[in-house]
């Protein structure tokens, strides 16, 4: 099953579309995303198959998939993707970015099957899209295979060079496969994957950040969990919560969205042992913290986000939730001290 994603991804291949002279609409037809809430700048979480469906129709009215696929990988830049983004940059590694990336896959837009393997003096990227239907797979494999070698020059700020491309693709776009991804590859082969140099794995990232980088692990571990977390009613109502930071709803609207009375979602959550104010807390605490430990947003920033409209209001919450100062906490996290 792959996990659900943000509308991020939807956003960029309906802007893409629209500037091929498609109808925005048209490319949302079937797939229970509206243009309001496309346009919504918000971290909204979509099943899959809903951007599936977009895929669906882009490559139902655009011709050569491949090229177009190409094209639209090149938008997915490290920024695109938040946290596991940033857990990339600050790895020790490339080799230690590429098996995080592996690890926590399910953060991401890919809809291939991304695996890491090492054979005798090479490393391999093995890239599965035996699950895929056949109307989009090959616009998807170009265009994650693309986004793959843009995550890679992000991290280096240069190519490595791939001793190897084989792809499950048939022959065309010549140039653009050598402009992108610096060779080109073998078509009309029986898997996709891409091999290096495995010393390239030792290389260190000129960005690399231990303590960082073990922070965003942690927020990655926590997020992929809450992905595919069973879908109680908390779960719900922190997953909205979460949509919308800093313009948060309050319990009658998120009553309302799911189809109850503000008296019933009371009741339901505390049969669940919490309530509508404590999950309010918890999903500002999470946030805060996470935001605090990353180092680059400002108090002023972290507070506006988090919707209190005194950077006051945000210090007596933030001590209210963890006995200390949001200022003591960043030091500590910085000194490499306990936060808890």
């Amino acid at each position: 099953m792959i996990a659900p994603r943000t509308l991020t991804s939807v956003r960029l291949q309906v802007g893409y579309g629209v500037e091929q002279g498609l109808d925005a609409q048209g490319l949302l037809n079937g797939s229970g995303i509206t243009l309001d809430r496309l346009h919504h700048q918000s971290d909204e979480t979509i099943e899959a198959e809903q951007e599936l469906r977009v895929v669906e129709n882009l490559c139902a009215q655009l011709g050569d998939p491949v090229r177009h696929g190409l094209a639209m990988g090149q938008r997915y830049h490290l920024s695109s993707y938040g946290v596991w983004g940033f857990a990339l940059l600050t790895s020790p590694t490339f080799g230690d970015a590429l098996r995080l990336g592996v690890r926590y896959l399910g953060l991401t837009f890919a809809f291939l099957a991304v695996d890491l393997a090492e054979r005798g003096e090479e490393g391999v990227l093995m890239l599965g899209d035996g699950h895929l239907p056949e109307s989009v797979r090959p616009y998807l494999l170009a265009r994650d295979a693309s986004a793959i070698m843009v995550i890679q020059q992000e991290l280096f700020s240069e190519r490595v060079a791939l001793s190897s491309l084989r792809l499950r693709l048939p022959a065309g776009n010549e140039a653009d496969f050598v402009r992108l991804f610096g060779r080109c590859p073998d078509f009309d082969e029986d898997c996709s994957e891409a091999a290096f140099a495995l010393e390239a794995l030792a290389r260190p990232l000129p960005q690399a950040n231990p303590l960082t980088a073990r922070l965003c692990e942690e927020q990655c571990d926590q997020l992929l969990a809450s992905r595919y977390a069973e879908d109680s009613l908390a779960a719900r109502v922190r997953r909205r919560l979460l949509q919308q930071a800093g313009q948060f709803p309050d319990a009658e609207a998120v009553a309302g969205e799911m189809g109850m009375t503000s008296r019933t979602l009371r009741r339901r959550l505390k049969r669940e042992g919490t309530c509508f104010r404590a999950l309010l807390d918890e999903v500002r605490r999470m946030l805060a913290e996470q935001w605090l430990q990353m180092g680059v947003l400002t108090m002023e920033e972290i507070s506006d986000r988090l919707g209190f409209s005194e950077l006051s209001n945000f210090h007596h919450a933030f001590r209210r939730w963890t006995g200390q100062t949001p200022a003591r906490f960043r030091r500590g996290v910085r000194e490499g001290l306990s936060v808890r």
